[in-house]
């Protein structure tokens, strides 16, 4: 990778990396700890299904209502500045989450969706603005080390409340944006241009009004979604199938270590590419066939985990990649990313919540798993669409 870019030397951007994969490491993690623990959860708080599901729509609701407004952020601090603030709103809703009431459970967890729905939108636009010529190569790193991250927290939450309790366990997750904030703090004296070179209020609505820009917002979308959906009901999934809470903690962690493998892989794959049609497609089918298994043979939930954290892992690296290779720059990258990312989350919150609400209603979740295996086939098929080699164009939106 050639570090001298943008006038900066080799040093200040390996430390540029380290902290975007920091940052990384807090934009998934913090809400993935958290479903291992719905059950002690619950239980504590007398919750019904639906009700412990409101503490995983809690954060997406933040992403959706939030994301718009990252260009806003970036327009008024910069994009480092913008992004050390997303670390510390993570940071209080962490705090605010291992607090005894109930009410600061709930605003923690809405803390922590504020911050990561800004660092959500705003990482791929510094990338897109720093690195150009690698989007894939260090949007998979950083993917890379959102699912590694997202893996360990997934896979200690329940082994750190069988010690600490559920609220310490919760707690020791602070540790990430406190270390990502201590690597940062040296990006805040290179406040870039933010009203020139980081967004312009116009990009906002025409955005809107491109075809690609919907259909990428739908592939992310879609993704999201599923991936949470997931996320939010797989140790409850296999809990109900006859495993133990800890069995089923580690399951979760292996899913989220596997969505970590795409990012290896697929970043050499895609800029050798004329197109990105039939790794978009297949993420999506692999995602499906893992959820078909995990219905039909729950016993070999390992080898589901595995390959859904493959397929979701992928798309996820493709959604956030189409960020950079379907805009011409950097304003285009912050617009398309608050789009997607508000439309995708929204879509992430409502999925949960219905799949909680139909499991209580028919005491299965058969029928929510054949909805989201669903979503998978249509996840497919707009991912051809986004995938195509094709740039947003706003003076002739007819050819997007």
């Amino acid at each position: 990778m050639v570090f001298a870019m943008n006038g900066k030397s080799k040093k200040s951007m390996i430390f540029l990396i380290i902290g975007i994969l920091l940052i990384a490491a807090n934009l998934r993690a913090p809400f993935t700890g958290l479903p291992p623990l719905l059950g002690i959860l619950s239980h504590d708080y007398d919750l019904t299904t639906v009700a412990a599901g409101v503490l995983t729509i809690v954060p997406l609701l933040a992403f959706a209502i939030i994301s718009p407004f990252g260009g806003f952020f970036a327009q008024k601090y910069g994009l480092e500045r913008s992004l050390f603030g997303a670390l510390i709103i993570i940071a209080l809703g962490i705090l605010f989450r291992s607090l005894e009431s109930i009410w600061c459970l709930y605003l923690g967890s809405w803390l922590i969706g504020m911050g990561i729905a800004i660092g959500n939108v705003l990482l791929p636009s510094l990338v897109k603005r720093d690195f150009p010529d690698k989007i894939a190569l260090v949007t998979s790193a950083y993917a890379l080390t959102m699912g590694i991250a997202a893996a360990i927290c997934s896979a200690i939450a329940i082994p750190l409340a069988n010690s600490f309790g559920w609220r310490g366990a919760l707690g020791i997750f602070l540790i990430l944006p406190v270390v990502a904030m201590l690597f940062w703090f040296q990006q805040l004296g290179s406040k870039t241009q933010p009203i020139t070179t980081t967004v312009n209020s116009s990009y906002e609505g025409k955005i809107w009004r491109s075809s690609i820009a919907w259909q990428v917002t739908s592939f992310v979308g879609l993704i999201s979604a599923i991936y949470y959906i997931i996320i939010g009901w797989l140790p409850m999934i296999l809990i109900e199938a006859g495993m133990t809470p800890v069995e089923a903690g580690t399951q979760h962690g292996i899913l989220q270590l596997a969505t970590a493998i795409p990012g290896l892989i697929l970043a050499p794959i895609i800029s050798k590419m004329d197109n990105q049609r039939l790794p978009a497609a297949m993420s999506c089918i692999l995602s499906g066939i893992a959820l078909l298994g995990i219905l039909w043979f729950p016993a070999l939930s390992f080898v589901w985990s595995i390959l859904f954290g493959i397929g979701i892992g992928a798309g996820f690296i493709l959604g956030l990649t189409f960020i950079g290779l379907r805009t011409q720059n950097a304003q285009q990258a912050v617009a398309l990313s608050g789009m997607s990312q508000c439309i995708g989350y929204l879509l992430a919150a409502i999925g949960p919540i219905a799949m909680g609400a139909l499991h209580d209603v028919l005491n299965s979740w058969t029928i929510p798993l054949y909805i989201a295996i669903l979503l998978t086939v249509i996840a497919a098929i707009m991912g051809t669409f986004a995938g195509r080699n094709i740039h947003i164009n706003y003076e002739n939106n007819s050819k997007n």
